[in-house]
């Protein structure tokens, strides 16, 4: 349990009070509870007892107590109990909030995606107060654009699915070793569904018991070896799981991992040497079936170096052999160059996570708490900067193996503005400028504001450069060929934000910022502790755009860092 749950909690709650129409008071009190906690730059850790906050009553402070004592929420249950399931999608629309929802369902009864676009449809939100026939043909727009992207899932939620599968896995008896496969596997940005493999001796009795732990909502397919079923984990998701013999495992794995122009390379090269691969083994020439104890032996089988879930793409992959030692891994990140704290909108002290990334064997890392702009994060003023700064000083002094970069995440402004002037930004070692306003201005106008950070020399990355959300927002449609010529012109790194949320920028960005010659930094963007390992899904997108160690800066010695900073 940390901050940022408690007031993510806090804030659903209040959404949820909100739809149901309770008494606007009570909803302003979790948002106010909500707000004292994230102003609070303390970790949960550091108050003694959050209860008593200024800010936080007796009804938020006994939600907050029963959040630390177990880990939930009776009064969020209750609320999702009570709130119809088809108003929450409708939170995802953009410029839906809780109380347009209420209005829809009291009004008009609306109580699903469905109901609100026939409404649309029948010209029945318009005659509501406080829409009108734009509003109406907005929320249309919306409608539309989210049912263009059908049965597919971002990354962002698969994640989650993933975690949830793999603790079932793990507290099953008889399974030796299990992985999930297809596309999340490889990192695609969404996925249809998702695959599992699992060895098992016994498959009959580990399929009864997985079926027993699944919320399954519908079984599409159960036979001796396959199960199919959809699973109700946030949004309804397929599941395929694959029961193989534990000497199966590793063909089996590669098998379903794809993808489906990798495996066909793979078989014609298998052919080549008079060999066969099926999800079973490797047939070799005298009829005996070979089988393997890993990925790196079973791709060596073949004479070829291991290759990572993240490349197998279009088959292309098998022709690249050659650049694979040179691609940047998990293990060449010396460095996390994003992150916020308690003093803006963060779960922990900066102490804190300097001690948590320190344990991640990282070499130095930069602390980017908010700029004063974006008052919602509780953005800090130059003075607390200064404050910050000074602090961050002091620590230094504590450590003689590892150094701690003072930053911002500075706003670039709606007029085209920074949200720091140079005699504060000149105090710091890293400054990130990044967008995170005024979306819908025309693109000419995003990209005078992003040349204008461009062209200050004390800023030194652009952070999540389009603005993106995976699978719910395209950004703000900047004109990204231009971007890098300027990162190229101005010496500046752009950033690869490593969260599932906007892995941004994308493979194709990416891999023009390379042909570019532009550096990329790897970033978290961790607002807790646990965020930090989002690394790990950053690399491998990273990969997928074939980028270098050599081009992606936090790879570097703080040295070289530092004098490209410089230059």
């Amino acid at each position: 349990m940390n901050k940022k749950i408690i007031i993510r909690t806090l804030e659903k709650i209040a959404v949820y009070m909100e739809i149901k129409g309770e008494n606007p008071f009570k909803v302003s009190a979790f948002r106010k509870a909500a707000q004292a906690l994230e102003l609070d730059q303390r970790s949960l850790d550091e108050i003694e007892n959050v209860t008593k906050l200024k800010g936080i009553g007796k009804g938020t402070g006994e939600v907050i107590a029963d959040l630390i004592a177990t880990g939930k929420s009776s009064v969020l249950e209750e609320l999702q109990e009570e709130v119809p399931k088809g108003l929450i999608p409708l939170l995802k629309l953009p410029g839906m909030g809780g109380k347009k929802i209420a209005k829809l369902y009291k009004e008009l009864g609306i109580d699903s995606a469905e109901a609100l676009k026939q409404a649309c449809l029948d010209h029945e939100i318009q005659k509501l107060p406080g829409f009108g026939p734009k509003s109406e043909d907005k929320i249309l727009k919306e409608l539309t654009d989210f049912e263009s992207k059908p049965g597919r899932h971002p990354i962002w939620k698969t994640e989650e699915a993933v975690k949830f599968v793999e603790e079932i896995l793990g507290a099953i008896e008889g399974i030796s070793e299990f992985s999930v496969a297809g596309s999340y596997r490889r990192t695609k940005e969404t996925s249809k569904d998702l695959d599992f493999i699992i060895a098992t001796s016994d498959p009959k009795t580990v399929k009864e018991k997985l079926l027993a732990a699944l919320p399954v909502q519908e079984t599409i397919a159960s036979g001796d070896t396959k199960v199919s079923v959809t699973v109700e984990f946030q949004d309804m998701i397929d599941i395929d799981f694959r029961l193989v013999a534990p000497e199966e495992f590793i063909t089996a794995l590669h098998h379903f991992t794809g993808s489906k122009d990798h495996n066909v390379r793979m078989r014609q090269l298998a052919k080549s040497q008079n060999k066969k691969i099926s999800e079973y083994g490797v047939e070799q020439p005298d009829g005996s079936i070979a089988t393997f104890t890993s990925e790196a032996d079973f791709y060596a089988h073949f004479g070829m170096p291991f290759i990572p879930p993240s490349v197998r793409e279009d088959g292309r992959e098998i022709d690249r052999l050659e650049e694979l030692p040179n691609l940047v891994a998990l293990e060449d990140i010396t460095a996390d160059m994003h992150m916020h704290t308690t003093w803006s909108d963060g779960a922990h002290s900066l102490p804190e996570m300097v001690e948590a990334v320190r344990s991640k064997g990282y070499s130095y890392m930069a602390i980017t708490d908010h700029s004063q702009y974006l008052k919602v994060a509780n953005g800090l003023t130059p003075e607390r900067l200064l404050q910050q700064n000074a602090e961050i000083r002091e620590l230094n002094k504590k450590y003689s193996d590892f150094d701690i970069l003072s930053g911002t995440e500075m706003d670039i402004l709606p007029d085209g503005s920074l949200d720091f002037d140079d005699e504060v930004l000149g105090q710091l070692d890293f400054v990130i400028a990044s967008i995170h306003s005024s979306f819908q201005q025309p693109r000419d106008q995003i990209m005078e504001r992003i040349l204008t950070a461009m062209k200050n020399p004390l800023v030194d990355m652009i952070a999540h450069p389009t603005g993106r959300i995976v699978g719910q927002r395209d950004g703000y449609d900047p004109d990204v060929e231009q971007l890098l010529d300027w990162a190229k012109e101005y010496g500046k790194i752009v950033e690869l934000n490593a969260s599932p949320y906007r892995l941004d920028l994308a493979v194709e960005y990416l891999e023009m910022a390379q042909e570019k010659g532009v550096p990329v930094a790897i970033n978290t963007d961790a607002h807790a502790a646990e965020q930090l390992e989002v690394m790990a899904i950053g690399v491998k997108h990273a990969q997928k755009a074939w980028l270098k160690k050599d081009n992606v800066v936090n790879t570097w010695p703080l040295e070289r860092l530092r004098a490209f900073i410089k230059k």
